[in-house]
């Protein structure tokens, strides 16, 4: 079994080039040093170091255990100050991205209750169409929508969104109503941009049933807000979450379009880089959301599902 204080003891020697350097480094006597390094030469049964009168140099194995510790040592330096900043209060600044809509909607509401719960926090919120790119960006957090590609990320699902192909009514009597998947196919669409150039699959099932089409989008947006104006402005059919549509469906400013076929739910995720432990302020904002995005808020209702929930009252 290796000792880790030995591992750190060979750790500087191979830094310094000196044993000598490395007890004052460490605050213990050459002696000591020379111990260490003998006890993991004998563990690791080979020899880590040429030793001769003017200098100290690696062997090939040295070599190969000094580029490995390294990482280990700062990783267990850096668990352990993530692991005493436990017991400190949540404090520093605080970096999110979101969507420009999420923003608007959700965090403009939310973030007030996250910053009088935790005074000693900053934040700083980046709204963008894109997905920020965490590390080079310096993001602690991003709230994404839809499936995540990024594999290297830390995700916790914040919850789901229900999805339906709407369009406004004035739209649906000029160019007529859809009657099966493949008919989106001629129609004007709105939809998010991909940055590629090609169209979005539309994944639409019915039962057993289940057809995927890439209907060319007319109009290309990179807001979701954006588009829900349009589609109610009359511009064309488009994909559009519950909480965005669902009032204006019920209340007859948008039909819905081949109700009988159903859109894939949209997950909501929190993500973070996996690379780095979780701070404080971070694990603070996260379990915030959760709370605050239980069960029954708002922006996770299903109007449209709701409404067909409650029972029909009966005058009589």
């Amino acid at each position: 079994m290796i000792d880790l204080n030995d591992l750190r003891v060979f750790d500087k020697v191979a830094a310094l080039r000196s044993f000598s350097d490395a007890g004052i480094a460490l605050g213990m006597p050459k002696s000591s040093v020379s111990r260490a390094i003998s006890r993991l030469e004998q563990a690791l049964r080979i020899r880590l170091f040429q030793r001769t009168t003017r200098e100290v140099a690696l062997t090939q194995a040295g070599q190969s255990l000094h580029d490995r510790s390294r990482d280990l040592l700062a990783g267990l330096e850096d668990a352990a100050s993530f692991a005493a900043g436990l017991a400190e209060a949540p404090r520093g600044r605080l970096t999110v991205s979101a969507g420009i809509g999420f923003g608007i909607n959700i965090l403009a509401r939310q973030l007030p209750g996250f910053l009088e719960r935790y005074p000693d926090v900053r934040v700083s919120v980046d709204l963008t169409s894109r997905n920020a790119e965490l590390v080079s960006e310096q993001v602690d957090i991003a709230i994404r929508m839809g499936p995540l590609a990024d594999s290297t990320l830390v995700a916790t699902r914040l919850g789901t969104l229900s999805q339906y192909v709407c369009a406004a009514k004035s739209y649906l009597d000029q160019h007529g109503r859809p009657e099966i998947p493949g008919d989106l196919l001629s129609h004007q669409i709105v939809d998010l941009s991909t940055g590629t150039g090609r169209s979005r699959n539309w994944r639409l099932t019915r039962g057993n049933e289940s057809e995927t089409i890439e209907p060319p989008a007319r109009v290309e947006v990179n807001d979701v807000l954006t588009i829900c104006a349009l589609v109610k402005r009359g511009v064309g059919i488009a994909a559009v979450t519950a909480y965005l549509c669902g009032d204006d469906i019920l209340a007859g400013h948008l039909e819905r379009v081949l109700p009988n076929w159903s859109l894939p739910p949209l997950p909501v995720s929190m993500v973070f880089p996996s690379r780095r432990e979780v701070s404080p302020v971070v694990r603070a904002f996260v379990d915030y959301m959760k709370e605050a995005n239980g069960a029954g808020v708002e922006w996770l209702s299903d109007p449209l599902r709701d409404s067909l929930a409650r029972p029909s009252s009966v005058e009589g």
